[in-house]
Protein backbone atom coordinates (compact mmCIF):
# COMPACT_ATOMS: atom_id res chain seq x y z
CA UNK A 1 0.00 0.00 0.00
CA UNK A 2 1.14 3.49 -0.78
CA UNK A 3 0.77 5.76 1.65
CA UNK A 4 3.29 9.08 0.87
CA UNK A 5 2.03 11.36 -1.02
CA UNK A 6 5.95 11.97 -2.74
CA UNK A 7 5.33 9.05 -4.53
CA UNK A 8 6.53 9.25 -8.02
CA UNK A 9 3.04 8.07 -9.24
CA UNK A 10 1.26 9.74 -7.01
CA UNK A 11 2.65 12.76 -7.81
CA UNK A 12 2.05 11.92 -11.68
CA UNK A 13 -1.23 11.42 -11.13
CA UNK A 14 -1.86 14.52 -8.87
CA UNK A 15 -0.88 16.44 -11.77
CA UNK A 16 -3.32 14.98 -14.14
CA UNK A 17 -5.85 17.36 -11.43
CA UNK A 18 -4.78 20.11 -13.52
CA UNK A 19 -4.91 21.61 -17.25
CA UNK A 20 -1.72 22.16 -17.41
CA UNK A 21 -0.38 18.18 -16.12
CA UNK A 22 -3.16 17.31 -18.78
CA UNK A 23 -1.79 18.95 -21.52
CA UNK A 24 2.12 17.75 -21.13
CA UNK A 25 1.62 14.19 -20.32
CA UNK A 26 -1.26 13.79 -23.30
CA UNK A 27 -3.58 11.68 -20.23
CA UNK A 28 -6.03 12.15 -17.68
CA UNK A 29 -7.86 10.77 -14.46
CA UNK A 30 -11.22 8.73 -15.07
CA UNK A 31 -12.88 7.70 -11.68
CA UNK A 32 -14.80 5.13 -10.99
CA UNK A 33 -15.81 1.82 -12.06
CA UNK A 34 -18.79 2.42 -14.84
CA UNK A 35 -16.28 4.88 -16.35
CA UNK A 36 -13.38 3.11 -16.53
CA UNK A 37 -15.41 -0.12 -17.57
CA UNK A 38 -16.89 2.20 -20.91
CA UNK A 39 -13.46 3.35 -21.68
CA UNK A 40 -12.28 -0.13 -21.41
CA UNK A 41 -14.92 -1.05 -24.04
CA UNK A 42 -13.79 1.70 -26.29
CA UNK A 43 -11.07 0.36 -27.15
CA UNK A 44 -8.96 2.53 -24.27
CA UNK A 45 -6.80 0.74 -22.17
CA UNK A 46 -5.67 2.36 -18.62
CA UNK A 47 -2.07 3.00 -18.48
CA UNK A 48 -2.25 2.90 -14.55
CA UNK A 49 -4.88 2.12 -11.60
CA UNK A 50 -5.01 3.02 -8.55
CA UNK A 51 -7.60 1.78 -5.47
CA UNK A 52 -8.37 1.18 -2.21
CA UNK A 53 -8.85 -1.78 0.05
CA UNK A 54 -12.16 -1.11 -0.21
CA UNK A 55 -12.49 -1.38 -3.32
CA UNK A 56 -12.09 -4.56 -3.40
CA UNK A 57 -14.64 -5.50 -1.07
CA UNK A 58 -16.78 -4.59 -4.16
CA UNK A 59 -18.12 -7.19 -6.12
CA UNK A 60 -18.04 -5.06 -9.64
CA UNK A 61 -14.70 -2.89 -8.18
CA UNK A 62 -13.15 -6.21 -7.98
CA UNK A 63 -13.99 -7.32 -11.16
CA UNK A 64 -12.61 -4.19 -12.69
CA UNK A 65 -9.36 -4.78 -11.21
CA UNK A 66 -9.17 -8.51 -12.06
CA UNK A 67 -9.89 -7.60 -15.76
CA UNK A 68 -6.78 -4.86 -15.36
CA UNK A 69 -4.51 -7.22 -13.93
CA UNK A 70 -5.35 -9.98 -17.34
CA UNK A 71 -4.44 -6.38 -19.15
CA UNK A 72 -1.09 -6.66 -17.43
CA UNK A 73 -2.01 -2.82 -16.28
CA UNK A 74 -0.30 -1.76 -13.23
CA UNK A 75 -2.65 -0.91 -10.22
CA UNK A 76 -1.49 0.28 -6.84
CA UNK A 77 -3.15 0.58 -3.71
CA UNK A 78 -3.25 3.86 -1.99
CA UNK A 79 -4.22 4.55 2.02
CA UNK A 80 -7.68 6.37 2.04
CA UNK A 81 -6.13 9.66 2.80
CA UNK A 82 -3.91 9.56 -0.11
CA UNK A 83 -6.61 8.20 -2.67
CA UNK A 84 -8.72 11.45 -1.58
CA UNK A 85 -6.11 13.79 -2.63
CA UNK A 86 -6.96 12.20 -5.81
CA UNK A 87 -10.83 11.89 -5.78
CA UNK A 88 -13.17 14.31 -7.17
CA UNK A 89 -16.24 12.70 -5.98
CA UNK A 90 -18.30 12.96 -2.87
CA UNK A 91 -18.75 8.94 -2.03
CA UNK A 92 -16.23 7.47 -4.65
CA UNK A 93 -15.82 3.90 -5.71
CA UNK A 94 -11.97 3.94 -4.74
CA UNK A 95 -10.89 3.28 -8.21
CA UNK A 96 -9.13 5.61 -10.42
CA UNK A 97 -7.38 5.24 -13.76
CA UNK A 98 -4.83 6.88 -15.50
CA UNK A 99 -5.84 6.58 -19.09
CA UNK A 100 -4.31 8.23 -21.69
CA UNK A 101 -6.19 11.16 -23.95
CA UNK A 102 -7.79 9.85 -26.87
CA UNK A 103 -6.68 11.05 -30.03
CA UNK A 104 -9.95 11.15 -32.41
CA UNK A 105 -9.54 11.24 -35.87
CA UNK A 106 -11.44 13.65 -38.13
CA UNK A 107 -14.11 11.74 -39.52
CA UNK A 108 -15.17 12.24 -43.25
CA UNK A 109 -18.77 12.32 -43.38
CA UNK A 110 -21.94 14.72 -43.40
CA UNK A 111 -23.13 14.59 -40.40
CA UNK A 112 -23.86 17.29 -37.73
CA UNK A 113 -21.00 19.31 -36.43
CA UNK A 114 -21.39 20.69 -33.04
CA UNK A 115 -19.38 23.97 -31.73
CA UNK A 116 -19.14 24.55 -28.41
CA UNK A 117 -18.48 28.51 -28.12
CA UNK A 118 -17.24 29.30 -24.15
CA UNK A 119 -18.79 26.75 -22.56
CA UNK A 120 -16.90 27.00 -19.14
CA UNK A 121 -19.30 25.00 -16.72
CA UNK A 122 -17.66 21.83 -16.37
CA UNK A 123 -21.18 20.09 -15.98
CA UNK A 124 -22.97 21.58 -18.88
CA UNK A 125 -20.03 20.75 -21.17
CA UNK A 126 -20.47 17.30 -20.01
CA UNK A 127 -23.96 16.68 -20.49
CA UNK A 128 -23.99 18.54 -23.78
CA UNK A 129 -21.34 15.52 -24.76
CA UNK A 130 -23.44 13.01 -23.40
CA UNK A 131 -26.83 14.55 -25.10
CA UNK A 132 -24.82 14.64 -28.51
CA UNK A 133 -23.58 11.24 -28.35
CA UNK A 134 -27.08 9.95 -27.77
CA UNK A 135 -28.15 11.75 -30.67
CA UNK A 136 -25.81 11.23 -33.22
CA UNK A 137 -23.48 14.38 -33.79
CA UNK A 138 -20.90 13.38 -36.04
CA UNK A 139 -18.61 15.44 -33.79
CA UNK A 140 -17.64 18.09 -31.30
CA UNK A 141 -15.46 20.71 -31.70
CA UNK A 142 -14.48 23.17 -28.85
CA UNK A 143 -13.87 26.70 -29.37
CA UNK A 144 -11.38 29.03 -27.70
CA UNK A 145 -12.52 29.68 -24.44
CA UNK A 146 -14.34 26.12 -23.45
CA UNK A 147 -13.71 24.36 -20.14
CA UNK A 148 -10.59 21.46 -20.82
CA UNK A 149 -13.21 18.82 -21.87
CA UNK A 150 -10.43 16.17 -19.95
CA UNK A 151 -11.35 18.00 -16.18
CA UNK A 152 -12.53 15.64 -14.30
CA UNK A 153 -15.61 17.02 -13.35
CA UNK A 154 -16.46 16.91 -17.32
CA UNK A 155 -15.89 13.76 -17.80
CA UNK A 156 -17.93 12.64 -14.89
CA UNK A 157 -20.71 14.50 -16.58
CA UNK A 158 -19.97 13.22 -20.14
CA UNK A 159 -20.48 9.51 -19.11
CA UNK A 160 -18.08 7.63 -20.83
CA UNK A 161 -19.38 10.07 -24.27
CA UNK A 162 -15.40 11.43 -24.35
CA UNK A 163 -14.41 7.86 -25.33
CA UNK A 164 -17.00 7.15 -28.41
CA UNK A 165 -16.86 10.80 -29.52
CA UNK A 166 -14.94 12.32 -32.00
CA UNK A 167 -13.75 15.25 -29.42
CA UNK A 168 -11.79 18.42 -31.00
CA UNK A 169 -10.05 21.35 -28.97
CA UNK A 170 -9.43 24.24 -31.18
CA UNK A 171 -6.67 27.09 -30.24
CA UNK A 172 -7.96 29.41 -32.80
CA UNK A 173 -11.54 30.28 -34.80
CA UNK A 174 -9.24 29.68 -37.97
CA UNK A 175 -9.28 26.18 -37.04
CA UNK A 176 -12.40 25.67 -36.40
CA UNK A 177 -13.55 27.02 -39.65
CA UNK A 178 -11.47 24.48 -41.08
CA UNK A 179 -12.76 21.78 -39.39
CA UNK A 180 -16.01 22.81 -39.89
CA UNK A 181 -14.96 22.96 -43.94
CA UNK A 182 -18.76 24.52 -46.59
CA UNK A 183 -21.67 24.40 -44.62
CA UNK A 184 -24.23 25.85 -43.68
CA UNK A 185 -23.40 27.09 -40.01
CA UNK A 186 -26.23 28.08 -37.37
CA UNK A 187 -25.87 30.12 -34.42
CA UNK A 188 -28.16 29.62 -31.62
CA UNK A 189 -29.37 32.86 -30.27
CA UNK A 190 -32.49 33.60 -28.45
CA UNK A 191 -33.13 36.59 -30.59
CA UNK A 192 -32.53 34.39 -33.75
CA UNK A 193 -34.98 34.57 -36.33
CA UNK A 194 -35.73 31.24 -37.73
CA UNK A 195 -37.50 28.53 -35.55
CA UNK A 196 -35.14 25.52 -34.57
CA UNK A 197 -37.83 23.02 -36.32
CA UNK A 198 -37.73 24.82 -39.63
CA UNK A 199 -34.25 24.04 -40.62
CA UNK A 200 -33.14 21.56 -42.65
CA UNK A 201 -30.40 19.50 -40.74
CA UNK A 202 -30.74 16.59 -42.78
CA UNK A 203 -27.31 17.66 -44.67
CA UNK A 204 -23.94 18.58 -44.05
CA UNK A 205 -24.38 21.46 -40.96
CA UNK A 206 -22.94 23.01 -38.16
CA UNK A 207 -24.65 24.04 -35.04
CA UNK A 208 -22.90 26.54 -32.39
CA UNK A 209 -24.01 26.83 -29.08
CA UNK A 210 -22.32 29.81 -26.79
CA UNK A 211 -21.97 29.93 -22.71
CA UNK A 212 -25.32 31.13 -20.83
CA UNK A 213 -22.79 34.11 -19.60
CA UNK A 214 -20.14 34.58 -22.53
CA UNK A 215 -22.76 34.28 -24.91
CA UNK A 216 -21.62 34.07 -28.60
CA UNK A 217 -17.79 35.18 -29.50
CA UNK A 218 -16.78 37.51 -32.17
CA UNK A 219 -15.19 34.10 -33.90
CA UNK A 220 -18.63 32.39 -33.81
CA UNK A 221 -20.63 35.47 -35.10
CA UNK A 222 -18.25 35.25 -38.10
CA UNK A 223 -18.40 32.15 -39.09
CA UNK A 224 -22.41 32.09 -38.69
CA UNK A 225 -24.64 31.73 -41.92
CA UNK A 226 -27.84 32.12 -39.72
CA UNK A 227 -29.58 32.16 -36.51
CA UNK A 228 -31.59 29.44 -34.94
CA UNK A 229 -34.30 29.93 -31.92
CA UNK A 230 -36.22 27.56 -29.78
CA UNK A 231 -39.70 29.46 -29.13
CA UNK A 232 -40.85 29.67 -25.55
CA UNK A 233 -43.80 29.20 -23.92
CA UNK A 234 -44.84 32.26 -22.01
CA UNK A 235 -42.45 34.23 -19.67
CA UNK A 236 -39.35 32.10 -20.49
CA UNK A 237 -36.55 33.82 -22.25
CA UNK A 238 -33.84 31.05 -22.37
CA UNK A 239 -33.16 27.57 -21.88
CA UNK A 240 -29.39 26.67 -20.60
CA UNK A 241 -26.67 25.59 -22.66
CA UNK A 242 -27.01 22.01 -22.06
CA UNK A 243 -30.76 22.17 -22.26
CA UNK A 244 -30.57 24.17 -25.82
CA UNK A 245 -28.39 21.88 -26.98
CA UNK A 246 -30.27 18.60 -26.12
CA UNK A 247 -32.97 20.04 -28.07
CA UNK A 248 -31.43 21.07 -30.96
CA UNK A 249 -29.38 18.26 -31.65
CA UNK A 250 -32.45 15.30 -31.18
CA UNK A 251 -34.36 17.80 -33.59
CA UNK A 252 -31.46 16.87 -36.23
CA UNK A 253 -31.69 13.66 -35.41
CA UNK A 254 -35.64 12.83 -35.58
CA UNK A 255 -35.08 14.96 -38.99
CA UNK A 256 -32.22 12.35 -40.07
CA UNK A 257 -34.11 9.41 -39.48
CA UNK A 258 -37.12 10.50 -40.86
CA UNK A 259 -35.25 11.27 -44.35
CA UNK A 260 -33.50 7.84 -44.22
CA UNK A 261 -36.61 5.82 -43.93
CA UNK A 262 -38.65 7.72 -46.99
CA UNK A 263 -35.43 6.80 -49.24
Amino acid sequence: MITSPDNPRVKQARALLEPKGRREQGRCLVEGVRLIEEAMRAGHSPALVFFTGQAQQNQRAAELLRAVERLNVPAEELSPSLFGTLSDTVASQGVIAILPIPRMTRPQDDGLILVLDQIRDPGNLGTILRGAEAAGVSRVILAPGCVDPWNPKVVRSGMGAHFRLPLIAASRWAAVAGLIGVRSVWLADARGATPYDAVDWTGPCALVIGGEAAGLSTGAEQLGTGRVMIPMAGPVESLNAAMAATVLVFEAARQRRHALSLR
